[in-house]
């Protein structure tokens, strides 16, 4: 199975991990000031790189991949939703069949270099990504500074190009009423805490995303180590707003079990809805109050209720109603399957 239908460790709060790195081609403009025959040049270099690298990548131009394809990888957050409707001439991205590797070709920046997992393994993806990085730096030239380190398109980017994000599910802090004091001592430690798909997105079934902000004059293990810490820290405020909401059973186990009823019966489903309802039930299912159903019928639930993945499992292009309708659907063929 592939990473986004695992669970791995402390998987209960953190549903998945990320490491990006930001690099560009030294002697090219950086991608918003490059002409058609510069980002042509990135295009090629990339291409040809790709053969070199292994891990079982291959390259895809994002102009022959379909939309709905280009939306299903949003949806999985391996790229960005901006990325998924750029136009521009040689955009592509580099990934493998398990897609836990995928590297975007022209987006903000010449290259980036994102790798995936399920649960909280922030340092087992930084030595991969770090392997990565060194195997291209080997094949093409970075640019690069002394002073400040890799040069990027962004300069909240510049140093190290790092980005470590882990993707964490908060439902019992968002009902005890004390995940604003958790969000505000987060952003106090020099991380950011946004929505599922990371800055101006919308926290969406109580889903947030929290990664580093600070990338020049600080090291790579350092990022990764302080994100660490502050995941704990908030994976155990969680866990103990989880026990106290356990100490009325009947009504947590109420108030989810109507929540998994709607779920389980509803004709139609939308979208926003779908996702609130998961958010119950995946914490009922961690909680072991929901004994009907177990942490891989959840990840599935989330991933195929999305709109895109929806119509990519029933093979067909649907209207927003007829996604309602499918939904519900989906949702009960994934129930009952044995």
């Amino acid at each position: 199975m592939n990473w986004y239908l695992q669970n791995g460790e402390d998987s209960d709060v953190v549903v998945s991990s990320r490491i990006r790195l930001a690099r560009n081609i030294e002697g090219i403009p950086f991608t918003p000031k490059c002409k058609k025959e510069d980002l042509k040049k990135v295009y090629d270099l990339m291409k040809d790189a790709t053969l070199k690298l292994d891990y079982g990548l291959k390259f895809f131009d994002l102009k022959d991949i379909d939309t709905l394809t280009k939306q299903s990888l949003a949806e999985k957050r391996i790229i960005s939703p901006d990325f998924a409707k750029n136009n521009k001439p040689y955009s592509a991205i580099i990934i493998n069949d398990d897609e836990n590797i995928c590297i975007t070709i022209n987006e903000e920046d010449h290259v980036k270099i994102q790798v995936y997992s399920s649960g909280r393994e922030i340092e087992t993806l930084m030595e991969l990504a770090i392997e990565i990085d060194q195997k291209l730096e080997e094949i093409i030239p970075y640019s690069y500074s002394k002073q400040y380190g890799y040069l990027t398109a962004c300069p909240t980017n510049i140093g190290t190009g790092l980005k470590a994000s882990v993707l964490v599910h908060l439902p019992a802090l968002t009902m005890t009423g004390n995940i604003r004091k958790v969000l505000n001592i987060v952003n106090n430690l020099g991380m950011s805490i946004r929505g599922v798909y990371g800055e101006n997105s919308k926290i969406e079934g109580c889903m947030y995303q929290i990664s580093n902000t600070q990338t020049l004059g600080i090291t790579e293990n350092d990022i990764v180590k302080n994100l660490n810490l502050i995941t704990k820290k908030v994976q155990e405020q969680e866990r103990v707003a989880r026990k106290y909401l356990t100490k009325s059973t009947i009504d947590i186990e109420d108030e989810i079990y109507r929540d998994y009823g709607i779920l389980s019966n509803a004709r139609k489903l939308n979208e926003e809805e779908t996702i609130d309802l998961l958010s119950n039930i995946k914490l009922g299912v961690d909680l072991g109050i929901v004994q009907e159903l177990n942490d891989a019928k959840v990840q599935e639930l989330m991933l195929y209720t999305k709109p895109a993945n929806l119509q990519n499992r029933v093979r067909k292009s649907l209207t927003l109603y007829e996604q309602e309708v499918e939904r519900a659907k989906v949702v009960k063929e994934i129930i009952n399957a044995q």
